[in-house]
Order: C-alpha cells, then structure tokens, then sequence
C-alpha cells in the first residue's frame, strides 16, 4: 500500500488529495513537522532534506510534493488525471512547476501571518505584502482561465489539483480573489471536489 508521510495541515494535503481522486489504496503516516517528527532519524533515511511529504510506493522512496503527483498521476494514467496527449502531460508540468515558482511562498508568508502564527506572531504588514505579489500571478491564471476549462486540456487533471492545492492557501487567509473571477470559480469548482474534503478529513495511521 502506498504510503504518504506527513500531516493533513502540510505539503502532504496535495498527495493525500491526489490518492483520493485517483481511489487508490493509501495510508498516512503522521509526520508532524510542528513536533519535529521530520528530523527523525528514521524519517531522515527516507528524505535527508527533513521535510514532508514523502511517499513510500511499494518500496519506491520519493519526495517532493509536486514531484510525487506527477508520478502518481502518469502511474496511473487509466483514471484519467494524466493526460493522454504530449503537450496537455507538459502543461501538467509547467502550471505545478509555475505556482511554487511564482505564488507559494507569497501563499504562505500571507497564511502564516493571518491564520496560522499566534496572533501576538502575526505581522500584517508582511502579509499585505506577499499578497500585493500575488496580484501578478493571479492576473496571469485568471487570464489563461477566462479561455480555458482547466489548465491542461478540457477536463480536471493534477495540473489543477497541484495548483488549487497551493493557492487553497491564500483563500484560507482571506486574499481578496475577487478581481480574478475565473480564478476565484475555477479554485471554487476544485475544492468543493469530493476527494478534497475527504483528503482533509484523512487520519493517520
């Protein structure tokens, strides 16, 4: 059985979310990286760098969360969450590779200082901030969806599950989506998804 090291409340979610889509038999490994369970001795054998998630598939050991949907989605290609065709498998590739490059961090710099720090932490200058950068990023999606059903082909794909993934975040910390109506409906559409709700109700094993 596949198994996926971390916790809901991390990178985990994505492969947890991308499992549940694809109805593929999994179970999670709680790795709490708020209890400093990622630098275990164990855990570092499996992933050196100390973070989650992490995946064990049949004795195959992978890492990186984007990295892993990808793999997990062209393994099993028949639930229809690759791509069939060259160019849809290569947008795949670029949109997840485009929001940890151009939206993650500024994602999570705007989670950490409006949710998740204690609110004596918080710093909302910092969040303004990485939100007036999201503004660039956002133009750019919101514009490509305006003519698009998905972001790779005509259907939902792990193209839009790695992306949602990512910008779930800003949406949880009240980033204002309304000037990006396509991508306010398209991030809508993905997580109302079923496989998510469930994804996020997962326990650990």
């Amino acid at each position: 059985m596949l198994k996926i090291y971390g916790t809901v409340a991390s990178r985990a979610l994505r492969a947890l979310w991308l499992s549940a889509e694809l109805g593929i038999p999994h179970q999670m490994v709680s790795t709490d990286t708020q209890k400093g369970q990622q630098k275990a001795p164990d855990y570092l054998k499996l992933n050196p760098n100390g973070h989650v998630p992490t995946i064990d598939d049949e004795g195959f050991i992978l890492y990186e969360s984007m990295a892993i949907n990808l793999y997990l989605a062209a393994k099993h290609k028949d639930k229809g969450l690759w791509p069939a065709s060259l160019q849809e498998q290569a947008l795949c590739y670029q949109w997840s590779f485009w929001v940890m490059m151009e939206c993650e961090a500024h994602a999570l710099k705007v989670l950490f200082n409006r949710v998740m720090l204690p609110p004596e932490k918080r710093d909302e200058a910092k969040a303004a901030e990485a939100a007036e950068a999201l503004k660039k990023p956002f133009a750019v999606i919101d514009a490509y969806l305006k003519g698009h059903k998905a972001l790779a082909g005509d259907k939902f794909s792990v193209a839009d599950l790695n992306v949602a993934s990512v910008l779930s975040w800003a949406r949880i910390a009240k980033v204002d989506l309304a000037p990006y109506p396509s991508l306010a409906a398209w991030l809508s559409d993905c997580l109302g998804r079923p496989a998510f709700k469930e994804a996020r109700s997962k326990q650990a094993a």
